[in-house]
């Protein structure tokens, strides 16, 4: 790595640590608001970055929306890798008829997804008893089906074309619009809003694992580990993972990068979050109400800048080349 590249990899190590301390070190409960000391500028004892509109101080704030960044850009980030690389993965390796699974359980898997469709206007406000439902039925379908022999045949999965289709669909529709318009209705929680980022931002990740998967796939030692007779299974896992880890490493970075800034946004326009949990995109949002002061709009945009370019830096690949196993022995 050149002195230059190196360099900029240490400092944007650093901010990102220095980010994690300020995650650490930000209070457990929100100071009262001081009206008494409202739109202080920045650099007057004791509040050396100022005050917002109702007295808060700006470091104490910074402080608390680097945690809220981090508990949930972090999560949101590695389970849309997770479960992007999983169905990538499975969609490359599997195609549409290397899978097989038994008809009844096929069957029963749409009448699982029928169960959802119909009862979710029924057991909207009740999420455990629309799950319970929901496997009940899809469940007494496969199990009653498998003792059938027609229900014990195995059926080829059109697995590929299940996860481009609905990756088609996902991205058919613009990311912050479709983030936007779920964080709208649902109830805001931080937990709520992981999980909408986790099943919104998964189909990147997914295509470029699916890619990588269909590269690794048509390598010799990989062809050649089939015709020994290698469980599937045990390819994936000793073969095809570690020619497609390189490909995720370099897409958490940027992922989570990308969900900071979703999650600014929805801060920004008051979605998504509760109004008592700290957020850089709600101190920026402040803002509105005091155009002239600065302070608000500086110090978080700086915090976010600085936060997104050191992601950038971390997930810009050294080398694009996907690495290749070659032993087929293990």
């Amino acid at each position: 790595m050149k002195r230059k590249q190196w360099s900029t990899h240490v400092a944007a190590w650093g901010w990102l640590l220095l980010v994690g301390l300020a995650a650490l070190a930000a209070p457990s409960v929100s100071p009262p608001p001081d009206l008494l000391n409202t739109l202080v500028p920045p650099f007057h004892m004791p509040n050396w970055l100022g005050t917002d509109t109702v007295g808060h101080d700006i470091w104490n704030s910074l402080l608390a929306g680097a945690r809220s960044t981090l508990l949930i850009s972090l999560p949101a980030a590695l389970l849309s890798n997770l479960l992007g690389g999983c169905l990538g993965v499975a969609a490359g390796f599997f195609g549409n008829s290397r899978l097989r699974v038994a008809t009844s359980w096929c069957i029963g898997s749409l009448a699982a997804v029928l169960a959802l469709v119909a009862g979710i206007g029924l057991l909207w406000d009740s999420p455990s008893l629309l799950l319970l439902f929901t496997i009940g039925i899809g469940g007494a379908a496969g199990t009653l089906l498998h003792r059938t022999h027609w229900g014990r045949r195995p059926l080829p999965v059109p697995l590929d074309t299940f996860v481009q289709s609905l990756i088609a669909l996902l991205d058919s529709i613009p990311l912050l619009v479709l983030v936007l318009t779920v964080a709208a209705i649902q109830q805001p929680s931080p937990l709520g809003l992981v999980v909408l980022l986790t099943v919104t931002c998964w189909t990147t990740p997914a295509r470029l694992l699916r890619a990588a998967t269909l590269r690794t796939a048509s390598l010799p030692y990989v062809l050649a580990a089939e015709a020994a007779g290698i469980p599937p299974l045990q390819i994936v896992r000793k073969h095809i993972a570690l020619n497609v880890w390189p490909v995720l490493r370099i897409r958490i970075p940027l992922s989570i990068a990308l969900i900071i800034g979703l999650e600014t946004t929805l801060a920004f326009l008051g979605v998504g979050l509760p109004p008592d949990v700290a957020s850089w995109g709600r101190l920026l949002a402040s803002s509105r109400l005091a155009p002239t002061a600065w302070w608000l709009i500086g110090w978080p945009s700086a915090a976010l800048f600085l936060t997104i370019w050191a992601l950038q830096t971390l997930g810009q690949p050294k080398n694009l080349a996907v690495a290749t196993h070659n032993d087929v022995t293990k």
